[in-house]
């Protein structure tokens, strides 16, 4: 039976929870845990979405995160790949960390976000690893009192839902979160309301799932559509990007590519690499390098929303 594919919702809030192979343990040691958080703001930088709460277990992870233009599955997969790459490294070992498919709800964030922000915190706690929520040290909570620094995590929304006042909004978020110490399992965190991905009312549903174009569902773009609308944008002939050579032009053209691709689901840079006959390792450099320039410039970020948004999809008719 094939899959069902993922809902992407851009702006979407997703509880991610990715679990060790067999339920294996996928930390091994306090530096795995900060690599792991490191691995984590890489992502932020790369594909520009937010991380509202976390928590490290010994053997899986719990994840707030609120995704931008890019989907799930590129944060999350990237995620697991390098983390587990790094596993392997360090331990001598082959083979996968994480257990399949990683799951991940898309939750109504105006009924749901509080409760699932405690209910991520409070994981050690009803684990038994801890009987206060305060001496765990493997999760966004620290930060959230103040304790420590991270300047990745997304805070304030959460925070300003308690008060404006800073030091006000900890006291009461940790209240709040104390509140749900007693609390049992909760499953709708879990298994969702809708399909087994979607937790909110239908209306919330039918928004998200038409948002996706999953009421038509179409396939995702090919690589040479995206090619030509690339070139389309600069200006220069599609074989451009098959040649050797520089180019201020070309260059940039073909870095805007693979940025694009690695922002997109049903195409990979692999297969951008096999196309026009570059080396893997230098698409997604040269992808890097434009991220950093487009931080700094509007106009190139203008015109890569311009070049998604001609080749995204069509969404679904009323």
């Amino acid at each position: 039976m094939a899959r069902k594919p993922r809902v992407h919702l851009p702006g979407g809030y997703y509880h991610v929870m990715m679990r060790g192979n067999g339920g294996s343990d996928i930390f091994f040691s306090d530096a795995d845990r900060t690599r792991f958080l490191l691995l984590i703001q890489e992502g932020i930088e790369r594909y520009g979405h937010r991380v509202h709460a976390f928590c490290l277990m010994r053997n899986h992870v719990h994840l707030l995160i609120q995704v931008g233009a890019a989907p799930l599955s590129k944060i999350i997969q990237n995620l697991g790949f390098r983390y587990t790459r790094y596993v392997n490294r360090q331990r001598n070992a082959v083979g996968h960390l994480f257990q399949g498919r990683y799951k991940a709800i898309l939750i109504d964030a105006d009924c749901y976000l509080l409760e699932l922000a405690r209910y991520i915190h409070l994981n050690p706690v009803r684990a038994g690893i801890c009987k206060a929520i305060d001496t765990y040290t493997w999760s966004s909570h620290p930060a959230y009192m103040g304790d420590v620094r991270i300047p990745w995590l997304h805070r304030q929304e959460i925070l300003a839902r308690f008060s404006s006042d800073e030091s006000k909004a900890r006291k009461l978020f940790r209240s709040f979160t104390c509140q749900g110490m007693g609390e049992p399992k909760r499953k709708e965190f879990h298994t969702g309301s809708h399909l087994g991905q979607i937790l909110g009312d239908d209306h919330f549903a039918e928004r998200a799932l038409g948002a996706s174009g999953q009421c038509g569902m179409s396939k995702p773009p090919i690589l040479k559509t995206i090619i030509e609308a690339v070139c389309n944008a600069y200006a220069i002939d599609v074989s451009a990007l098959y040649e050797r050579g520089k180019g201020k032009e070309r260059s940039e053209a073909c870095a805007m590519t693979a940025w694009i691709i690695q922002g997109l689901e049903g195409v990979t840079l692999t297969s951008l690499a096999k196309e026009i006959g570059r080396e893997l390792s230098s698409l997604s450099q040269a992808a890097g390098r434009l991220r950093k320039r487009m931080a700094e410039s509007k106009s190139l970020r203008e015109k890569a929303e311009k070049i998604v948004a001609a080749i995204k999809t069509p969404k679904c008719q009323a």
